[in-house]
């Protein structure tokens, strides 16, 4: 059974789901109807910080044109661009191997953005249902749930979760942070 997190809650992944080695994170959301005459693109991104809280480096940016992270192993990946995000379950999706993940990476952050927001008059005020999961990739159970219940009605981009070390070990935090400027605004937080 999953545990449902509210904002700002802080989870060891050791405690809730000891023997968890990768992680499936899927991200999901619907968008109401409206009359912007335009479709909704919503992108999920990953940042890989260090222990300041600052990207590492460009490619430790991932988004729909850099797919995996830089390491060897290829320890975190995004799976792909919905353009629609229509249907129901995941509509993006982030697998994190956490046993091969750096040790120069400290933080993992999970954002979603409204593309082009701006120019199509959108933002989240428009989308509903927006949720972040975390599930065992090798048992195929979802460990964590994070369902935002705000009304995000001028922001462009959501900091959904993060997965952080403390102490040795794993842990995930409900941000449910929204910023307006959409995507740019989040790099420019972690540049």
């Amino acid at each position: 059974m999953a545990i449902s997190l509210q904002k700002g809650q802080r989870v060891s992944l050791d405690k809730v789901a000891p023997g968890l080695t990768a992680g499936f994170i899927g991200l999901g959301w619907d968008t109401n109807v409206t009359d912007t005459g335009k479709d909704f693109d919503l992108d999920a991104s990953v940042f890989l910080l260090n222990g300041q809280e600052k990207l590492i480096s460009d490619h430790h940016f991932i988004f729909y044109n850099n797919l995996t992270s830089p390491d060897p192993h290829q320890s975190v990946k995004h799976m792909g661009d919905n353009l629609t995000g229509e249907g129901e379950g995941d509509d993006e999706v982030i697998i994190v191997d956490l046993r091969k993940v750096p040790e120069d990476v400290q933080r993992i952050v999970v954002t979603v953005t409204i593309h082009e927001a701006d120019k199509r008059g959108q933002n989240f005020g428009q989308v509903r249902n927006a949720f972040v999961r975390l599930v065992d990739v090798a048992t195929k159970e979802e460990v964590l749930r994070y369902d935002l219940e705000e009304d995000f009605s001028v922001e462009t981009a959501l900091i959904m979760t993060e997965l952080y070390r403390k102490d040795g070990e794993w842990r995930m935090n409900a941000v449910g942070a929204g910023y307006q400027g959409g995507l740019q605004a989040l790099l420019n937080r972690y540049s």
